[in-house]
């Protein structure tokens, strides 16, 4: 990572965008705010048995939420799709499984004690064994991201049109097998490939959004209201429509990452991309700590402010919670200690490696 948390290029790849990429920590950002919203709204509304006004935000920001994060996922393989396995592994499947075990692990420990009352101590530990097998609660993206990594490698020599062909026809099967790892890979597979497969595009698409920024900002108004308008009549996921919402709306947010970064507006944004991974892995516990405050309490009665509490203090929360891991030296945390390098070790590596 650069100093300013964007993503820095490196040479002789057939994708080369710019040194400094901010829209992309913006794009990031967004999504994963949308990720936490989505568990706090959802979780809010499942214990007080009602909705709020946030549930129809979240709706409208399903078709294109994990799509896009996949997507951007994607971009930046073809600067190292082409290493050799040790490093690739170390870089793209090492260091993510270290994250995942680590994670779940914590999870666990909060968890237990509820799964233990419910049934016992015995069958929590067959459960933190299956979450090796299943994805556990809200870290399946890390438990499928090395694998979409592997996969793009393992069938470079088969022609990527016919990947994507398949890819695509798996996302419009609605493969429900009840394994998650399964069914999130058919469905989100071909937007992850396509971020690998048409990088170059997407960087032109920001290229001309930061060019011509007021006929963007007019084709993200026309996006906004399609994309409402089919949430609202119930067709945002009848085959090939999911497809189109994903990918639409990946470009959407794309272009309003751009617009953002050129204005140099909600810069928190920016910032909260740079740690998306951070969030991502340690917003459960503010989340569901101040939800269960909220809802014991009655302090805030109105569902949708609850659900907005509860989003922000998430985000919030994942952050402080990672500054009081650095200062308290628990780097571990989010930080891959050297024992558990398979590679030699990059200079300056964090969470998310500059790649």
């Amino acid at each position: 990572m650069a100093p300013s948390g964007t993503i820095v290029a490196s040479g002789g790849s057939k994708t080369s965008p710019p040194a400094r990429l901010d829209w992309v920590d913006y794009a990031k950002g967004i999504c994963i705010v949308m990720v936490v919203m989505m568990h706090s709204v959802l979780g809010v509304e499942l214990a007080a048995g009602e909705p709020g006004f946030m549930h129809a935000l979240v709706a409208f920001a399903k078709p294109f939420r994990m799509p896009d994060f996949f997507l951007i996922s994607g971009l930046f393989l073809p600067l190292v799709i082409d290493r050799d396995w040790r490093i690739y592994l170390d870089r793209k499947v090492v260091h993510f499984a270290y994250f995942y075990v680590l994670w779940v692990t914590i999870q666990f420990g909060f968890k237990a004690p509820a799964f233990a009352a419910e049934t016992s101590w015995h069958h929590v530990g067959l459960l933190y064994l299956e979450s090796f097998i299943e994805p556990f609660g809200t870290l399946w993206f890390i438990y499928l991201l090395p694998i979409f990594f592997v996969v793009t490698k393992l069938t470079r020599r088969i022609p990527p049109l016919a990947i994507w062909l398949v890819a695509a026809m798996l996302e419009t099967a609605r493969i429900t097998t009840g394994w998650t790892a399964i069914d999130e890979f058919c469905a989100r597979f071909v937007y992850f490939y396509s971020g690998y497969l048409f990088a170059d595009y997407v960087f032109a698409l920001s290229d001309r959004a930061r060019r011509h920024p007021a006929v963007a900002l007019a084709t993200l108004g026309a996006w906004a209201l399609v994309n409402a308008g089919i949430v609202a009549h119930g067709a945002s996921e009848w085959p090939m429509v999911s497809l189109l919402l994903g990918f639409s709306g990946a470009v959407a947010i794309a272009t309003m990452g751009t617009l953002l970064a050129h204005a140099r507006w909600l810069n928190f944004l920016r910032f909260c991309g740079e740690h998306s991974i951070v969030i991502y892995l340690a917003f459960f516990l503010p989340m569901a700590a101040t939800r269960t405050l909220l809802l014991r309490t009655v302090v805030v009665p109105d569902i949708g402010m609850m659900s907005l509490i509860v989003t922000i203090v998430g985000v919030a929360g994942a952050l402080l919670i990672w500054r009081a891991a650095l200062r308290l030296h628990a780097h571990f945390l989010f930080e891959r200690p050297d024992a558990f390098w398979i590679a030699p070790k990059k200079a300056g590596s964090v969470l998310q490696p500059a790649e």
